[in-house]
């Protein structure tokens, strides 16, 4: 780690501190003026506010692989501990690449054959790991009360669209064909992933359905999804600064994971343009008030309802992109990353 990093971490472990213990009428009042603030939560926007002055969220002054070392330290700060589960093991299996890497989380008093979660990580294509998101799937494993199978899939720039998507597709694949090995119910596999994995996620989807797969996905759980990637709606502009997702962020993430501009409407970059959104499982979609992807969710849960998918969309308006990854220190990422496992919990156990 660099001296740089160093100080950076060190700063951010104390905005964490300040933003956990300050009473939140006090971090209002530190935090504004923000535009278009009057609604974000407090000691969100003091987090922000404090983020944005000392530059601790510069992705896209970095390399991939440096920017990735960053995230992961931000997230293990941010996201908290794991819970307490019955076990915590990994895999592997052959995907179109090469080797994949499946941690698995099962929780306490299961029921054999189990539902279970394909989740896959958020970070534009280009970061996050199991790392970054070994809390809130360890969240999403208790409150689901479900097995839950955390993806590795590979990485842009080295591995460009669609090699992520390839594997999430054969890791879903391979997860139904092992069921019985791995006391799995195959008809109680549900898939979910927040933000580029909200992506893949709902791109497996639609392509179980086109395809005609005999055990596609039961449900999807898709936390703040990229959808569409023309970035023509209201929010791409309303919350292009200052949010923790900016404009600039996106152009580096999709100039990373693209192999140019013509990929973007491919309706497996950009999932709201696929024509045909009939016979999708039921969908769970979470949406960040202060995120420039809000509006794109919104006119997905909106088609989707038009094709005759049952869907709950949540608007958490107080919060930005990249909430679960804040749980340890914003109370309003907690809720709604647990509304979201009570959903997914719904789900899966009104199947058996």
């Amino acid at each position: 780690m660099t001296r740089r990093d160093q100080i950076r971490h060190l700063v951010l472990s104390s905005v964490v501190r300040t933003v956990f213990r300050a009473p939140a009428a006090w971090l209002a009042r530190l935090a504004s003026p923000r535009p278009r603030g009057d609604h974000l939560d407090p000691r969100l926007a003091f987090l922000l506010h404090a983020s944005n002055r000392f530059g601790l969220d510069e992705l896209t002054a970095h390399s991939p692989a440096r920017a990735r070392r960053r995230t992961r330290r931000s997230m293990r700060l941010l996201a908290g501990r794991r819970r307490p589960l019955a076990r915590v093991h990994e895999t592997t299996f052959a995907g179109p690449g090469g080797p994949l890497r499946l941690r698995i989380y099962e929780p306490h008093n299961l029921t054999r054959p189990a539902p279970a979660l394909l989740y896959l990580h958020g970070g534009g294509w280009v970061i996050g790991d199991l790392d970054t998101h070994d809390s809130p799937c360890s969240r999403l494993a208790e409150l689901g009360e479900c097995v839950v199978l955390s993806l590795e899939y590979r990485l842009a720039p080295e591995h460009k669209f669609p090699a992520p998507l390839d594997d999430a597709l054969a890791a879903f694949q391979w997860i139904v064909a092992e069921a019985d090995r791995l006391g799995l119910d195959p008809r109680r596999i549900a898939v979910a992933g927040d933000s580029a994995g909200g992506n893949l996620s709902a791109v497996i989807c639609q392509t179980a359905a086109r395809e005609h797969w005999p055990q596609p996905p039961c449900f999807q759980l898709l936390l703040y999804p990229g959808l569409d990637f023309r970035r023509g709606h209201a929010s791409h502009r309303d919350f292009a600064d200052g949010y923790l997702l900016t404009a600039a962020s996106i152009s580096w993430f999709m100039g990373h994971y693209l192999h140019s501009d013509a990929d973007i409407t491919d309706p497996r970059v950009s999932p709201l343009l696929a024509p045909d959104l009939a016979s999708l499982p039921p969908a769970y979609i979470s949406t960040a008030g202060f995120d420039p992807l809000r509006d794109e969710a919104h006119e997905y849960a909106l088609r989707l309802r038009a094709a005759g998918v049952p869907v709950e969309l949540k608007e958490n308006p107080s919060l930005v992109h990249g909430f679960i990854g804040l749980v340890d220190a914003i109370p309003a990422a907690a809720a709604a990353l647990d509304h979201a496992a009570a959903a997914l919990h719904r789900a899966l156990h009104r199947q058996a």
